[in-house]
């Protein structure tokens, strides 16, 4: 494994443990160049869907890009980072076992959008302006608008 701090290609595992949900195997490591230690992550490479854009290009899922893209959408939000990952490891298990050999991007958003309204309307927000490329700020009081008025049947619901 190279070491990420100075390029070494040498490096030896001081400690090996299986992760918190038992899917990984989390390895602590040491370089032997400049002694530092750092750690990584073991996880089965599964098959998952091909990912067919708007414009009709097809690319691997990346789980790199939902997690980002979360994390924007979450930042100065009281959302723990192993509720990010919990909620990419399960849109990742729900494409593992669809089985489909492609999946529009539109599904993927969809997906991320209701997992995010669930979690954090502003995380939600934020995510869907980006996802939805609001035009202008009608676009962005319609989607307020509609959050309020799901609030508010859900009070009334509630009575």
């Amino acid at each position: 494994m190279k070491c990420p701090f100075c390029g070494c290609l040498e490096t030896r595992v001081i400690d090996s443990r299986l992760g918190k949900e038992g899917n990984n195997i989390r390895r602590r490591r040491e370089c032997s160049e400049c002694e530092r230690r750092f750690t990584t992550y073991e996880r089965v490479e599964e098959i998952l869907p091909m990912v067919v854009k708007k414009d009709g290009r097809r690319e691997p899922f990346d789980r790199c890009k939902i997690t980002a893209g979360i994390r924007r959408a979450c930042e100065k939000r009281p959302i723990p980072i192993e509720t990010i990952e919990k909620l990419v490891d399960g849109l990742e298990r729900q494409l593992q076992e669809s089985s489909e050999r492609e999946i529009q991007a539109a599904v993927i958003g969809e997906a991320v959008m209701k997992a995010l309204h669930a979690l954090d309307e502003i995380a939600y927000v934020r995510f869907a302006s980006v996802y939805r490329q609001f035009k202008d700020i009608n676009e962005f009081m319609e989607e307020l608008t509609d959050i309020l008025r799901r609030q508010n049947s859900d009070l009334q619901s509630l009575k």
